[in-house]
């Protein structure tokens, strides 16, 4: 039975990830050691085949791999991105799986929902219903509802593709900005490839999940937003910096029908200040989208799960490799 051992900057990020069932699940598979190790320096990680981590995996260095845990031959990773500490395992031959798949239901749930809510005007009406009724419905009115409309999705990774799937329900067209989308796959999943300034300009709702790179910094330019229509909204659950923000300021305020839906901010330490926040038509939350509650325990069964492969000696497509980290967010 191979050793394994869980390593976490914060032991309590390892209890609330792994539940008491997965961690059941875990031992019967491996002979895990006690606690949780803070980093790799430890001694008592030199024999240990195998590393279960989350949010707080300690980064570290090629040589502290090699000299600290020269027997190491998985990291198993119940979280998002690996991009922080990935690369120095691949170099050393560590082959590193990640439950990004996994945080990306409740991101695509979460926005497919708000999807909905956006074409039947929600975020408009239901504030004005609380003053006056007959504004609220006169409001509504401009609204298409989920019918022979278009969405925009930016980005078709992970969360992408399960958005594109759910939309796939609705009777709407659904336009998507993805340069590494094949043309294969936006046949199977039911979407038209475009231009982003066609998206902005055209659909009804534009929802980001572009991968957070450097080449994605600022890639939402202005005009888009300045071209969207009126009655139209805006989403993003995925990063702050692929936009300005004061971009999105000047598209509110030019036409105060078009909402905003921000889950993620350029500086979220200082949302509280940002004028955003005074606007009616910008719905702002603290970064909620993601795995949270008992949602955060499927990253751990995802865990299991590609051990599982690794174990049997399948393929798994859990599994990061270098090329893929110049994509993934």
């Amino acid at each position: 039975m191979m050793k394994a051992a869980f390593v976490c900057e914060n032991a309590q990020m390892i209890h609330r990830v792994y539940g008491e069932a997965q961690k059941a699940a875990l031992f019967r598979r491996v002979e895990m050691s006690p606690g949780v190790f803070r980093s790799l320096q430890d001694d008592a990680l030199r024999d240990v085949d195998v590393i279960f981590s989350t949010w707080g995996m300690p980064a570290c260095t090629e040589q502290e791999i090699r000299q600290w845990t020269p027997n190491l031959k998985m990291v198993f990773y119940a979280a998002g991105t690996v991009q922080s500490f990935a690369r120095p395992f691949l170099h050393e031959h560590v082959r590193v799986f990640s439950a990004w798949r996994a945080n990306a239901v409740p991101v695509a749930q979460y926005t497919f929902a708000q999807i909905i809510l956006a074409l039947k005007g929600y975020f408009a009406v239901q504030p004005l219903t609380r003053t006056c009724r007959s504004k609220a419905q006169a409001v509504f009115q401009h609204y298409p509802g989920c019918f022979d409309v278009k969405v925009g999705l930016l980005g078709c990774g992970a969360i992408g593709s399960l958005v594109a799937e759910m939309l796939g329900r609705l009777d709407v067209e659904v336009l998507v900005f993805d340069p590494f989308l094949s043309e294969e796959k936006a046949k199977a999943l039911g979407v038209r490839k475009a231009e982003m300034a066609e998206i902005f300009a055209t659909c009804s709702v534009v929802s980001n999940h572009l991968a957070n790179l450097p080449e994605t910094v600022g890639i939402i330019r202005r005009e888009y937003f300045l071209s969207m229509p009126s009655y139209s909204v805006f989403i993003n659950t995925g990063r702050g910096p692929q936009l300005r923000e004061k971009d999105v300021y000047d598209m509110l305020t030019a036409d105060n029908t078009r909402f905003a839906l921000l889950d993620v901010m350029t500086e979220e330490q200082n949302s509280d200040a940002n004028p955003l926040n005074a606007l009616p038509n910008c719905l702002i939350t603290p970064h909620i989208a993601g795995s949270s509650g008992l949602e955060v325990r499927r990253m751990a069964e995802y865990a299991i799960a590609a051990l599982d492969c690794a174990l049997d000696g399948r393929p798994c497509e859990h599994e990061v490799t270098e090329a893929m980290l110049k994509t993934m967010a």
